[in-house]
């Protein structure tokens, strides 16, 4: 018993930490698919080019950190409107196989970008000198980077959380992931809010490449790499849903972790089992709202 509590606490500790960053990534692409109704397996790409960004400003220019991870959430936003206007417009509505096809063509295209910009080897963050080392919490040690990421992760679901059932944009997304047509006979400007609402989603996505970095590196593979676990996150945690994607990079994070310590030779497959166990219990995930 003595020596299964420390076990538990860092499984948990490093659990909620790569949990954090999961749902950073992931909750854009839950509210876009279950606004949009669109495929986007493109999502990844833009927390690669948030976490690109951060690592080379730092490195390349010399920006502080908190200055380069604010640019590559500018930068990545401001991408993402300009590809929402040329491409993911057009297919609003669409064949969800011309969908797939696109956001897939562009997850090549990304990884093809990275490699002639960036080169095929992956880049590492490395953290300012606050962040680095040791934080003594409750007589233990733990690193001070990823207690980092897990109060920024807390801080951005509450205020997530808030800003969709405390203003009227939120209000607006929720109505029309209830129901579109309605939302806009009653005379919800559904253009513009897909617009803002597909480059919130990228930003958070970028927020989470760039806070993630450190957890999972960054290189030009970064959107195939990683695109499961978002599919993951986001079906098992619902379209259209702020708690659902949280609750469910919590179940991931913390599985996912636990499982690799403790049976390293199984790799991912509890996490799998557990996901097709859980949509064959609920196929539109624990707090689906999409219909």
């Amino acid at each position: 018993m003595a020596d299964f509590i420390p076990i538990a606490v860092s499984i948990l500790f490093h659990g909620l930490a790569m949990a954090m960053v999961l749902y950073l990534i992931s909750v854009g692409l839950s509210v876009t698919m279950g606004l949009m109704g669109f495929v986007n397996l493109a999502h990844g790409a833009f927390a690669m080019a948030g976490g690109y960004v951060l690592i080379i400003l730092m490195k390349k220019q010399g920006w502080p950190y908190g200055l380069a991870l604010a640019a590559a959430v500018v930068i990545c936003m401001l991408a993402s409107l300009v590809l929402e206007r040329l491409l993911y417009r057009r297919l609003y509505g669409g064949d969800e196989l011309d969908q797939v096809l696109m956001t897939m063509g562009l997850i090549f295209v990304s990884v093809g970008g990275a490699t002639f910009l960036f080169g095929p080897v992956a880049q590492s963050l490395d953290p300012p000198a606050m962040l680095r080392g040791q934080i003594h919490i409750l007589g233990r040690d733990f690193p001070t980077y990823r207690s980092f990421l897990i109060l920024c992760g807390a801080l951005l679901v509450t205020a997530l959380w808030l800003g969709l059932e405390r203003t009227r944009f939120g209000a607006q997304v929720r109505a029309s992931v209830d129901n579109l047509r309605m939302a806009q006979t009653l005379g919800i400007n559904t253009s513009k809010l897909f617009a803002i609402a597909f480059a919130l989603g990228s930003g958070l996505a970028a927020l989470g490449g760039g806070l993630g970095a450190e957890l999972l590196s960054v290189g030009p593979t970064y959107a195939l790499d990683n695109l499961v676990y978002c599919l993951i996150v986001v079906s098992v945690g619902g379209l259209g849903s702020i708690r659902g994607p949280f609750a469910a990079a919590l179940l991931v994070g913390v599985t996912d972790t636990a499982f690799k310590y403790l049976a390293p030779e199984l790799g991912a497959f509890f996490i799998y089992a557990l996901t097709m166990a859980i949509l064959l219990w609920r196929p539109r995930g624990l707090f689906g709202t999409a219909s």
